[in-house]
């Protein structure tokens, strides 16, 4: 079980005593389970060509996205395409990449595919088959698994919305011990707002906002990541460490897709005591 133990301290340790339980209670049932597979998983490769695909491997990452919420969004396609040419490079031939998609639409998603030109296999599943073998937790952040060769689940997290998942997976991979990590030393912040409202505007025309965080510590402030819950918001920043007394400004654009009302969420991953930090962004794209 260690490595969900460390999933749990490194990831989602939080405030509420209901939720450390309610995630512990997910952990300690995910622990050691063996994926199950139905007999026949067709492929497809920007949703044109069918090609076979084993589902063997050293190590595998099997991401499953239902279809509630922004398909383009909840896929992060880009994101999964670094993330695999990371591992790629690091740890060539070691992993191997099951994506499973249970689609609302079909013609959608084939869209998205045909989109987004991901160069990889995809299982699109539009009867839920995967799911209703395994039943995976209904919350989204517990529906990426990191496999063992025997399918069996060594740790749980999406690599590319968390970058202390992807550095614990890349961790067990590569065979390191857990408790090697030097902890980071932590600084405080403060925000000019952590919540943002862009009104009413033409949805063909780009929005563009900022939040400016000040290190209020005495130590650097290092941001690591900031994960945006809607491929149609981007977020800029200076990657350079901010020190005690400066601010670091996140340039945040809103592109849509289409008219709609809106109400997205950013997470701040950094050094901060107060990490993550969640800023919202809402508006009516008319």
């Amino acid at each position: 079980m260690k490595h969900l133990i460390w999933i749990f301290i490194l990831l989602f340790v939080v405030s509420c005593q209901d939720r450390q339980r309610t995630i512990m209670d997910i952990l300690q049932g995910w622990e050691g389970r063996v994926i199950q597979y139905p007999d026949s998983m067709t492929f497809t490769i920007r949703g044109n060509d069918t090609v076979d695909f084993s589902v063997c491997g050293e190590y595998k990452i099997l991401s499953y996205v239902d279809s509630t919420g922004c398909t383009s969004c909840k896929l992060g396609l880009n994101e999964w395409a670094d993330y695999i040419y990371l591992l790629d490079s690091l740890v060539p031939s070691k992993v191997k990449f099951l994506f499973v998609f249970f689609p609302k639409d079909g013609p959608e998603i084939y869209q998205t595919l045909r989109a987004s030109r991901f160069p990889y296999p995809i299982c699109i599943d539009n009867d839920d088959v995967l799911n209703q073998l395994n039943h995976f937790p209904v919350d989204e952040r517990f529906q990426t698994f990191l496999l063992d060769k025997s399918n069996k689940v060594l740790a749980i997290g999406n690599p590319i919305h968390n970058p202390k998942v992807k550095d614990l997976y890349l961790r067990i991979i590569q065979g390191k011990a857990m408790d090697t990590e030097t902890p980071k030393p932590l600084t405080t912040i403060s925000i000019d707002q952590t919540s943002l409202d862009m009104g009413t505007f033409d949805w063909q025309q780009e929005q563009t906002r900022t939040f400016t965080l000040t290190n209020t510590g005495d130590k650097l402030l290092a941001i690591e990541m900031v994960d945006t819950s809607c491929g149609c918001i981007t977020v800029d920043y200076a990657k350079e460490p901010v020190r005690p007394g400066d601010c670091v400004t996140l340039r945040m654009t809103y592109k849509a897709d289409r008219p709609e009302y809106f109400n997205k969420t950013l997470t701040v991953y950094c050094n901060a005591k107060e990490a993550p930090l969640r800023l919202t962004v809402k508006g009516n794209a008319e």
